[in-house]
């Protein structure tokens, strides 16, 4: 029994190693071997504006002024959140900012330091 993924063109279950290449006989596709080490479906990787995978308690950097919703208050580019915590739903990084307080915040408007 091969313990090799799928392909994930056809689905066929007779795929083989060809170096760092996984490759599908039936139809030809070919696909990295790490590809296949990546987390499935159910585990979801939040990443930020440059593509760095993001962690709970990561400090990050805000790219681009935004504005806080219902009030007159900023967030600057530049602004570092120490300790953030991911989420689920469409703002996914749950975190506190110093003059502001507790706010979420899309991935997509920070950066890794």
């Amino acid at each position: 029994m091969s313990t090799l993924p799928p392909c994930p063109k056809c689905g066929s279950e007779y795929t083989y190693e060809d170096g760092p290449s996984l490759i599908c006989p039936e139809c030809a596709h070919e696909w990295s071997a790490l590809a296949a080490e990546t987390p499935t479906e159910g585990d979801k990787v939040i990443r930020d504006s440059v593509g760095n995978v993001l962690q709970d308690g990561d400090t990050v950097s805000v790219i681009k002024d935004l504005k806080v919703k219902g009030s007159s208050l900023v967030v600057k580019v530049g602004t570092k959140v120490k300790g953030i915590r991911l989420c689920d739903g469409d703002h996914d990084i749950d975190c506190k900012i110093d003059g502001i307080g507790a706010m979420k915040l899309k991935s997509e408007f920070v950066k890794k330091v």
